[in-house]
């Protein structure tokens, strides 16, 4: 049981590092920021640091607050819940980063949840208040996203690309835009990765963020040396590295805070196959969290290019001003999501965000039809898990 465990927390990482590493290295491809090697490359090492550094030794929400706990701590049911959910999960994100669509691992892993719970314990195992939360955020996330995405490009066309100097409001109001980008990814990364107070989180994020939006002009001065004034290439040069950063930023996140999914049901099976007792918080070992930062660089490496081109690619065309605007507005999304208590899905986000970049430039800019498959995908994920779920652990509680 602890092998097959071992081998399934492997093989779920593996397809989270192929599907959602298109969360933090799409819009920079689609921008021409940085090459699909690069961006395997970058994921996989972020990725692998983020899961081993700062992945959480203590996972207290196994059941994702999806299954109520009392009706379900049997240790043999979630013993072989947990197996049939991590099977259901990653066979599922397998197939969809394979049709190369862009889901949330977190919704299939809480689709998975709720499949073996309904069939231990039945519907009223399942908390559907926390149900209804998750399916607002379908709405709410890709919505917010593409609205903060829309508004940032509003604001850099008419301060920086439509003024009658673009470099010299380049020289300007790109402090600003490094000072703000800091604040946001220091917030996020104090917040989410480290669990500090907001409002302490807050102070030292804006002392820094002031002080790097300071040094930020001497550099912005330096990269658009030779330039033109009325040259735009050299305002998505200096867009072009600020966007390469909040990437990086995002997978090394990601890393850190999704590796959970994967090693969240490893570290219940250990728990009940080495104590023979369940519990609802569960000591993950250092080896487990290293386990899952290499099964999802490995997935980023193998399979990671094909959403991350759905993504950069296929939903709008980009360039560094708009895939900056995404970045920081799915970054500011999550953050606000992470402070209200809002399970959102990043990957829906950064649709969302994209989604509100290309209609920026007007409907006949989005690629309506990959959007409407990726919806597609997105209603499939929590009923597809959990049917395939409930279905293995039928098969496995019956059997074994």
């Amino acid at each position: 049981m602890l092998l097959i465990g071992i081998i399934l927390g492997f093989a779920m990482a593996f397809a989270i590092g192929a599907n959602d590493v298109a969360n933090s290295m799409a819009t920079a491809v689609g921008a021409k920021a940085i090459t699909p090697k690069q961006a395997v490359f970058i994921a996989a090492v972020l990725e692998f640091l983020g899961a081993l550094l700062f992945g959480s030794h203590v996972t207290s929400t196994i059941m994702k607050g999806i299954v109520k706990w009392e009706a379900v701590n049997d240790p043999k049911i979630l013993l072989y819940g947990a197996i049939a959910t991590l099977i259901a999960t990653t066979v599922w994100v397998l197939v969809a980063t394979i049709w190369s669509m862009p889901i949330s691992t977190t919704h299939s892993v809480v689709g998975g949840m709720m499949g073996f719970g309904v069939v231990a314990a039945g519907w009223s195992a399942v908390n559907w208040i926390s149900m209804l939360k998750i399916v607002a955020t379908w709405v709410i996330s890709p919505f917010l996203g593409g609205l903060i995405s829309y508004i940032v490009f509003r604001i850099i066309t008419k301060a920086i690309l439509h003024s009658d100097k673009p470099l010299t409001a380049t020289r300007k109001y790109g402090p600003v835009f490094v000072g703000a980008t800091i604040m946001i990814i220091l917030s996020l990364f104090f917040v989410k990765t480290l669990n500090w107070n907001l409002g302490f989180s807050l102070l030292i994020a804006l002392v820094c963020s002031f002080g790097v939006g300071m040094l930020s002009s001497l550099w912005i001065g330096k990269k658009l040396k030779g330039f033109d004034d009325n040259d735009y290439n050299g305002v998505e040069r200096v867009f072009r590295k600020m966007q390469v950063v909040t990437s990086c930023y995002v997978s090394f996140s990601h890393g850190a805070n999704d590796v959970a999914n994967a090693i969240g049901p490893v570290a219940l099976i250990i728990a009940v196959v080495t104590t023979g007792m369940a519990s609802q918080s569960v000591t993950v070992p250092t080896w487990v969290l290293l386990l899952g930062g290499v099964g999802i660089a490995i997935g980023v490496a193998v399979l990671g290019k094909r959403v991350m081109k759905t993504i950069g690619e296929d939903i709008t065309e980009l360039n560094n001003t708009r895939g900056f605007s995404i970045d920081f507005g799915a970054a500011t999304t999550v953050l606000i999501a992470s402070v209200m208590g809002f399970p959102v899905s990043t990957t829906h986000t950064v649709v969302g965000s994209v989604t509100g970049i290309g209609m920026a430039r007007g409907l006949e800019m989005v690629n309506v039809g990959v959007l409407k498959s990726i919806v597609y995908s997105w209603l499939l994920t929590v009923p597809v898990a959990a049917g395939f779920s409930a279905l293995l652990y039928t098969i496995l509680i019956n059997v074994f």
